[in-house]
């Protein structure tokens, strides 16, 4: 095993409460791919944050190795000083590094590096910070959400980048597809404290079951034993004749034990406040269109939306999806093309941006619309305070300013206000950022079983295939044109009917070009001969063996290739073996047509 470059050991940390880190653990060695997990609050951040040196332990032993470069990624980058992006990110190269990692970086993170700092959304700042991080790759990279405001294709490019990377990584994301894609070890913070499984997020929560199960078990095991050990105080003999002080002792510690034992933190309770049903008919789009100036982002499109539906938006920023969105509910009328809207629709929405959140509001005042200490929940009236808990808020958090929140928290609080105004068509904007795992499987479940309609745009692929029923993405993913296409099923099922359609379409073009070429040999084949000549002969017996020949030479790099430490140790060797393996590839194509080719003119002229 490697010496760790990288090792936090009983870290204490709080802030005046509860304690926030007691006794935590982290310890990364080269080549490590470690998710750090664990719900909003339970101080992932800050763990994060100790490791990259920005905030200081109470306690605790923290070892960097000296020659181990880090890079933290920030969720607040400082552009003072820097006129161009280009130039931030440049800032984070060390000697010898190479600076078109940078411009790399920033075109498949779209950005072209000429973006002056002041003038960035909260997103492109994301993916500066993103560019900045990786382009000297470190010894370790500490990334905190870094797929917040990525849409699918940078996410997926991300993940490829991720997985050949040879920094250390330990990263913090609510992905639960690019946790599983890009871990190859998992850290649980809980409670204070982390336990770590030597495993990727694919078997995190089945092994996260077995552990409570274990604990809850033990804690049973313990109240049976202070319970034998009463009944000894009370009637043993013994005790009867002389107390056994030492027994008595281990009697309090059991006690002291159980009473302390401080349970997983509970997970959110919540159902959508009913509404009265809406029509069977909810949006109804025929050949609607939207222009920009010279750009088409609607291109004529219909759509009938059922009360029953789940619909799924996805596709590139910029794209257009909102902008559809805005169409299919109203708020922004087409160019040209009819948009009618359903009856009885009580809508009830979820921004990415936040926009509805007051930071000086208290939790209280934003869950009542600040009508007392109130509020109406599927016609009942609920104590602000009692509902909060079902969302894992205290009682003390109902006077807390919105602006003190995580961006966790504040995600929860606006879910908390959704669900409880009466609603039969809900509109999710990226609702899945910044949420903990626990409050994704909720709104899952409440996506899931919602008995009106559910329109939604996001870029997590896991909770799409989870909750809808049809996909809308653009016809052409890499150069959006403004058409969108609607798919059954979710984003894996999209997946898998573009390639179908993209096979079919193969299959036909090859059809076509056999056919083609079928009937030009034959028109030139000597007229009057019943076989081929010998140069066509020849290279019908020959080119099987030549296609063999370049199968083997094939199967042989694929093997090399195979080994999964080749590209980090090696990765000019790897780069040439996939150039050969293209090229063998190339050939061989050429060679089967040309084979079919002969082969046909052979059974027409003998036939």
């Amino acid at each position: 095993m490697a010496p760790p470059i990288l090792k936090l050991d009983d870290i204490f940390l709080s802030f005046g409460g509860a304690p926030l880190l007691a006794g935590a653990a982290l310890q990364v060695e080269p080549g490590d791919k470690i998710c750090l997990v664990g719900r909003n609050g339970s101080g992932k951040s800050t763990l994060l944050k100790i490791a990259a040196g920005m905030v200081e332990a109470q306690s605790g032993e923290v070892f960097r190795h000296p020659s181990s470069t880090v890079r933290y990624l920030e969720q607040a980058p400082d552009f003072a000083g820097y006129s161009t992006v280009q130039a931030y990110a440049e800032a984070g190269l060390g000697p010898g590094d190479d600076p078109y990692r940078v411009t790399y970086l920033l075109s498949h993170l779209g950005l072209t590096g000429e973006e002056d700092p002041k003038n960035l959304s909260g997103g492109e700042a994301r993916r500066a910070a993103l560019a900045r991080v990786l382009a000297p790759e470190p010894d370790i990279l500490l990334l905190d959400e870094p797929t917040n405001h990525l849409d699918l294709p940078t996410i997926e490019w991300l993940e490829g980048e991720l997985q050949k990377t040879r920094s250390a990584l330990v990263l913090i994301s609510h992905d639960r597809r690019f946790l599983e894609k890009v871990s190859t070890a998992t850290v649980w913070l809980d409670r204070g404290t982390s336990r770590r499984l030597d495993r990727g997020f694919a078997h995190f929560e089945a092994w996260r079951d077995q552990v409570l199960e274990a604990e809850e078990m033990e804690q049973h095991k313990l109240g049976k034993a202070i319970e034998r050990e009463e009944h000894w105080l009370r009637y043993g003999v013994t005790a009867r004749r002389k107390r056994n002080m030492r027994r008595l002792g281990e009697l309090q510690t059991m006690r002291a034990s159980y009473r302390g034992h401080k349970g997983p933190q509970g997970t959110v309770q919540a159902t959508v406040s009913d509404a009265q049903e809406s029509g069977k008919l909810v949006i109804e789009a025929d050949k609607i269109t939207k222009t920009y100036g010279e750009r088409p982002i609607v291109t004529p499109f219909s759509i009938r939306v059922h009360r029953g539906d789940c619909i799924g938006l996805v596709g590139p920023n910029g794209a257009g999806k909102t902008t559809l969105l805005k169409m299919l509910t109203g708020q922004l009328p087409p160019d040209t093309g009819i948009i009618k809207l359903g009856t009885n629709l009580e809508i009830a929405t979820l921004d990415q941006k936040r926009e509805d959140l007051n930071p000086e509001d208290t939790l209280a005042h934003y869950l009542t619309d600040g009508r007392g200490e109130n509020l109406l929940v599927n016609g009942e009236q609920r104590h602000v305070t009692g509902y909060m808990k079902e969302f894992l808020f205290q009682p003390e958090q109902a006077r807390t300013p919105i602006k003190n929140l995580s961006g966790g928290e504040r995600a929860r609080l606006m879910l908390a206000r959704m669900l409880a105004r009466p609603s039969n068509l809900l509109i999710l904007d990226e609702p899945t950022n910044d949420l903990d795992i626990e409050t994704l499987d909720l709104l899952q479940e409440v996506v899931a079983g919602f008995p009106g309609t559910v329109i939604l745009v996001s870029h997590d692929r896991d909770f799409l295939d989870r909750t809808v029923t049809s996909t809308i993405a653009p016809a052409v993913p890499d150069a959006p044109d403004g058409r969108w296409i609607e798919y059954a099923g979710g984003y894996s099922d999209m997946l898998a009917q573009r390639k179908g359609a993209a096979d079919e379409r193969k299959k036909a073009e090859k059809a076509e070009k056999a056919k083609t070429q079928e009937a030009t040999p034959a028109a030139e084949a000597p007229k009057g001969k019943g076989k081929l000549s010998f140069k066509q002969k020849f290279a019908l017996e020959n080119l099987p063996k030549e296609m063999a020949k370049a199968e083997a030479e094939i199967a042989k790099r694929e093997e090399k290739m195979a080994d999964p430490n080749l590209f980090s140790k090696d990765p000019t060797t790897f780069s040439r073996l996939a150039a050969e393996m293209e090229k063998f590839r190339d050939s061989l194509v050429k060679m089967e047509e040309e084979w079919l080719e002969l082969e046909m003119l052979r059974e027409e002229l003998e036939g």
